[in-house]
């Protein structure tokens, strides 16, 4: 059975609405996917770190109760859990205050059982700190060369835009190591001081990695891939109450399609068909619609399982 492992931080998520907190969830990129895929009924494992207290405890009975793999999640006496602070707008979309300790930051496992098309997620800060940099590519190497999938979501907030420089090279070792590469047109605004999907690709990604799918809001979602292959799918439109977990959630739909839809290693290296993009994007979209709906960070329970296969 192929299985989903996604390495990532773990924040408590509190989320604000006229300036009023209005819920605190457990989140992080790569955690909100895995949870989502997990409520789907998917095989899913978790690696991360977790603070030692209460909101850590939190954290991985969470997972756990949602069918998420939590043997992977390093607790160190001294840690605190990281905090984030969202504060919707008139458009229910976030902007973020984080309380974290990145120089302080341990991360200790043991790589978990990895076969060749199984997929990992990666991305975010977590995934070039230099801090953690060496357990972090450790793990991607060792997937890659066991024949997985990588799904690599760059997810670059602009708290970090001072740290381009720094991290420039730990960027470039994930772009190499991925199959695909997601990221929003602010993350590349940031990371690049361009968003026009065809530049960023030509220009930043086409040389590292051949599949890309730049999301933009409510403007279409654009793909671009081997052999000039270049489409734009139109965003569903949807009553949202949070976007918070939208990327996230599209990057476990995208996931998700994959695993539903066969796409296997062999598939990926020969370059998919406009079918197999068509079907997988529009998993990614139904899942990113879904959890637009709450102000959680991730697919409904209910949701989750009409979807198990």
């Amino acid at each position: 059975m192929r299985k989903v492992i996604g390495i990532g931080e773990t924040v408590l998520d509190i989320i604000f609405k006229d300036n009023q907190p209005v819920s605190a969830v457990p989140g992080g990129s790569a955690f909100n996917a895995a949870v989502s895929l997990g409520r789907s009924g998917i095989n899913t494992t978790f690696i991360s770190e977790a603070g030692n207290d209460r909101i850590g405890e939190y954290v991985i009975k969470f997972l756990r109760d949602n069918g998420v793999n939590a043997d992977n999640i390093a607790v160190f006496p001294e840690s605190k859990s990281p905090v984030s602070l969202a504060f919707l707008d008139e458009q229910n979309h976030p902007d973020y205050i984080f309380y974290k300790d990145h120089p302080h930051d341990q991360l200790e496992f043991q790589d978990p059982d990895v076969q060749k098309d199984d997929i990992v997620i990666f991305g975010s800060f977590f995934a070039i700190n230099p801090v953690i940099r060496p357990q972090v590519a450790g793990f991607l190497e060792n997937a890659r060369n066991k024949g997985a999938i990588l799904y690599y979501d760059v997810n670059y907030r602009s708290s970090h835009k001072h740290e381009i420089m720094k991290i420039t090279p730990n960027l470039i070792e994930n772009l190499e190591y991925a199959d695909f590469v997601r990221g929003s047109d602010e993350d590349f605004g940031v990371l690049y001081n361009m968003q026009d999907p065809d530049k960023v690709y030509n220009a930043e990604i086409s040389f590292y990695c051949k599949k890309f799918i730049c999301t933009q809001g409510a403007k279409p979602i654009e793909v671009r891939a081997e052999n000039g292959f270049k489409k734009s799918y139109p965003v569903r439109n949807t009553q949202t109450v949070s976007t918070i977990g939208a990327g996230d959630n599209f990057n476990a739909g995208f996931i998700y399609g994959m695993l539903k839809y066969g796409i296997t290693r062999d598939d990926i290296d020969r370059g998919l068909t406009e079918e197999q993009w068509d079907k997988i994007i529009e998993c990614g979209q139904l899942f990113s619609a879904e959890c637009c709906k709450d102000i959680y960070n991730y697919i409904s329970p209910e949701f989750g399982a009409k979807m198990k296969f």
